[in-house]
Formats: C-alpha cells, sequence, structure tokens
C-alpha cells in the first residue's frame, strides 16, 4: 500500500494519506437511514411532507398566578381554582391515606406525593426515573406501575422512607415498548385493572398479549384477559349503577383528518373491539386487512373525536354539583396532534343511558385553546373526585392541578 505526504503552502502542515485507504472509504457502502420514530409508523407516503408531529410537552414548573384561569370556560355556577401548582408531566391523581394524593407522570418517570391538611398543600417526589409511572391505592399500599416494573410502598402515609415491594415478576407485563403508558385501578371487585396498549400505530400484533385490558389479583396472581382489540386504553371508571366499567380508546394516526374517531366505550368480558382490523366499531382499516373487518365487533357508547386524545374517565358520584350532573361521565380530552385543525384541549361530559344508549357528548370545561388561530396552552389528562364533591382536574402541560367546584 502506497503513502502520499503532501506539504499545505502557508500553514505549514504535512499531511501523509493512504491511496488504498482513500479508495476503501470511497468504496464503503453509505450507512443506513435513522429509522422513523414511533410516532410516524403508519404514515403513507402522500403524507411524507406533513408537519404534523406529537405536540411537545412543558415538563417544567408553572406557579399559580402564572395559569391564565380567566381563559376557563365552565358552566353558570362553577368555579376553577389552581388547587396545586410545580407538579410538571402530572396526570393520574389516586387518593391515599392521611390527606395524601399520588400523582403519576409519563416523560418525567416520576410519582409525586401531594399533602393537604384542609388550607394549604406541600408536594415531594416518592419515586424518580421510572419508564412512565402511573399510581393505585388499596388498603394503606401505594402500588407504582412502569412500564417494566410493579412496585408496592406499604404504610407509605406513615412511613415516607419505606423501601418498596417488588413485584414484577409476578405480574409478567409484556416486553415491548409503543402504546405502554398504563393508566391503573383497582375495582369494586377488589381486582386490579391494567390495560396493555398496542406496541404500534397500526399493525398485526405480534403477540395476542397486546391490544388487551386484563385484571389481576392485588399480587399478581389471577390474571384474566376481559377485552381484546383495544388499541390504547388510558382511562376507565366504573358506572355507578351497572358496576360495568366504562374506557375511553384511541384511534390509529395518518387516516386524515377526520378518522378514526377515539371512542368511549362498555366493557363486557371477552368482547373484542376491533383493533388492528376495525377502528370506533365501524371503519375497516386501510392497511391491515381482513374479511368482514368489523363484523362482531363491539359497538362503542360514543364518538370522542377523531385524534382528540380521549383520557380520564371518572363518573359524577357526588352531591355537590347540580343532580343533572348525577351518574354523568367526565372525560378529559388532552387534544390532537394528527390533525390540521386541532380539537380537544378540554374536558367534556358523556351523558347515556346506564346501558350507553343515547350517548351525546357536551362540553364542561374549555377555553384551553383558541380554535380562531389554533393556539393552545393547556391539556387535560385526569380527574378524580374528592370527599366533597368537587373534581380535580390535571393539567399535563402546566403541569398544575385544578378545583372544579359549585355553589348555587
Amino acid at each position: 500500500m502506497k503513502t502520499y505526504t503532501r506539504v499545505m503552502g502557508g500553514l505549514g502542515l504535512a499531511l501523509t494519506f493512504s491511496l488504498g485507504a482513500l479508495n476503501a472509504q470511497a468504496q464503503a457502502p453509505a450507512a443506513a437511514p435513522a429509522a422513523p420514530p414511533a410516532w410516524k409508523q403508519g404514515m403513507p407516503e402522500s403524507m411524507a411532507n406533513s408537519t404534523l408531529a406529537p405536540l411537545p410537552a412543558k415538563l417544567t414548573m408553572t406557579k399559580a398566578a402564572d395559569v391564565p384561569l380567566d381563559k376557563i370556560k365552565v358552566p353558570a355556577g362553577f368555579k376553577v381554582e389552581v388547587w396545586a401548582d410545580s407538579i410538571p408531566g402530572s396526570r393520574a391523581i389516586v387518593a391515599g391515606d392521611d390527606g395524601k394524593y399520588y400523582v403519576g407522570t409519563r416523560g418525567l418517570g416520576r410519582i409525586y406525593e401531594l399533602t393537604d391538611d384542609g388550607k394549604q398543600r406541600t408536594s415531594r417526589i416518592v419515586i424518580d426515573k421510572l419508564n412512565q409511572p402511573t399510581a393505585a391505592f388499596k388498603d394503606g399500599s401505594l402500588f407504582v406501575v412502569a412500564v417494566d416494573k410493579v412496585l408496592r410502598f406499604d404504610g407509605i402515609a406513615k412511613n415516607p422512607n419505606v423501601a418498596p415491594v417488588d413485584l414484577t415478576e409476578k405480574f409478567n407485563f409484556p416486553p415491548l415498548q409503543h402504546h405502554n403508558w398504563k393508566y391503573v385501578a383497582f375495582g369494586p371487585d377488589g381486582k386490579f385493572y391494567v390495560p396493555f396498549g398496542a406496541p404500534c400505530n397500526i399493525c398485526e400484533l405480534p403477540t395476542k398479549e397486546y391490544a388487551q385490558i386484563r385484571r389481576y389479583n392485588a399480587d399478581g396472581s389471577g390474571m384474566e384477559v376481559l377485552a381484546t382489540g383495544v388499541r390504547n386504553s388510558v382511562g376507565f371508571d366504573w358506572h355507578p349503577v351497572t358496576k360495568e366499567l366504562w374506557f375511553s380508546n384511541h384511534g390509529r394516526d395518518w387516516l386524515g383528518d377526520d378518522s378514526p374517531n377515539d371512542t368511549m366505550n362498555r366493557l363486557k368480558v371477552g368482547a373484542n373491539y376491533g383493533f388492528p382490523y376495525c377502528h370506533a366499531g365501524t371503519l375497516a382499516d386501510p392497511d391491515i386487512k381482513k374479511d368482514n373487518a368489523c363484523g362482531g365487533v363491539e359497538q362503542p357508547v360514543a364518538l370522542m373525536g377523531p385524534h382528540a386524545a380521549t383520557m380520564g374517565v371518572t363518573f359524577y358520584t357526588g352531591s355537590m354539583f347540580p343532580a343533572e350532573y348525577k351518574n354523568v361521565l367526565f372525560n378529559a380530552r388532552k387534544g390532537s396532534w394528527n390533525r390540521t385543525k386541532k380539537i380537544g384541549h378540554d374536558v367534556v361530559m358523556v351523558q347515556a343511558d346506564a346501558d350507553g344508549k343515547n350517548a351525546k357528548v357536551v362540553p364542561f370545561m374549555t377555553g384551553f385553546m383558541n380554535e380562531a388561530d389554533q393556539s393552545w396552552w393547556g391539556r387535560p389528562a385526569y380527574l378524580h373526585q374528592m370527599k366533597d364533591g368537587s373534581l380535580l382536574v390535571s393539567d399535563e402541560q402546566m403541569g398544575v392541578i385544578y378545583r372544579v367546584s359549585y355553589s348555587k
């Protein structure tokens, strides 16, 4: 192999190089292009130049004084205030013991503990740097569920630094990570309910353990699959009269502005809700095809808007709100990204018969988005009814929790 030395005039630098090395470098194959991000999976070539992308999260502290409460609109007689601030990324809220509340996050990997002494709220971080954790509470124990972990903190109200019991192996979660954040809760039957989203935007499922809603005993034993074909449920609650579970579900992306709808659904044990072949009960997928794609698919209670990001679900059972709100379902819609004209960024009500018939979707808490110029500042995510009948609403974008109350 020949080498050559050349002196660069003016700079006084001598460069030595190999002709063979240069030839080999010229003949080396180009590096493979980087894989597209997961949220682009399913994007058709016709939309290759689309500027649509997930909305960036703020994930920094916001003080109550910096929240534009005057922009929030609610029906007459209702009042909105900032109940807790400086909780970046706040999502699902669960009540614990002794005036404590636990708030999960997604990207930040934290569980916050809020303590309410009746006058003010203080907060601390229970655990940090987990993979998208959320929480549930039962019999004095905090259950923290991440993508790849289940931890139980026993007696945490009295012992803030208690070491967790690791239940991960007993729950045996499937490993693939897409639509992997979970809303979890204990039902009226004392069982632990856990959904598992599809590991893709749209695809044939690699194994049958995805796109499910399951329930377990609190120790991870007794797993049952309750429903299949559920693409991404991130909120549910039990109807106060029928005790049936109602759940939200996200539709797939990249089928245009107006399809498919997100949905609100009643859980029927053993039912299939369509994914990946059928969306919103009636729309056959154009990419993942199957004969009679929507045959036998359980129909939704209500269509919640295309790409609206329907999130938290709470039936109102309190006595503070007027009588017409009793047993009404409240749903936080975090807001669309896969749509040229945004929708959501609000809290709506689903008014329906106990059997899910005659449903209609009615606005309740709006003003987080300006439809005229498509600007937005807040993203309601989850709800929690307090003992006095008021309603807490988390805002994942602002990192605050609102309290909605009513007085005549």
